[in-house]
């Protein structure tokens, strides 16, 4: 990890919503309801329910999460017009190592 991408990860997580998603994705079971059609977390939790917990609007949650994957935070995955977003645990670590 370079401090580009440190500084990236930074600011998505200094961001109060930004850092609950983080922190509701640590646990999903516990956090948000399993999609109707997956019924599991393998892939994450459906942006819908993420939004809807968040209270905020679909536009903001969408900007959020985009900018959350592109500094590699998060991992999405797509089923048919469903969109799933989960914890990219491994640059986590590689964040708090860099930090370290």
């Amino acid at each position: 990890m370079d401090l580009k991408l440190a500084t990236q990860i930074g600011k998505c997580l200094s961001n109060k919503v930004r850092f609950q998603i983080m922190e509701w994705l640590k646990d999903p079971e516990n956090n948000f309801p399993p999609h109707e059609t997956l019924k599991h977390f393998n892939d994450g939790v459906c942006v819908t329910y993420i939004q809807e917990k968040t209270g905020l609007s679909q536009s903001t949650i969408s900007t959020y999460l985009t900018n959350m994957e592109k500094c590699g935070l998060l991992i999405s995955t797509r089923h048919g017009k469903w969109s799933y977003f989960k914890r990219n645990e491994k640059v986590i670590h590689n964040f708090v190592m860099f930090l370290k």
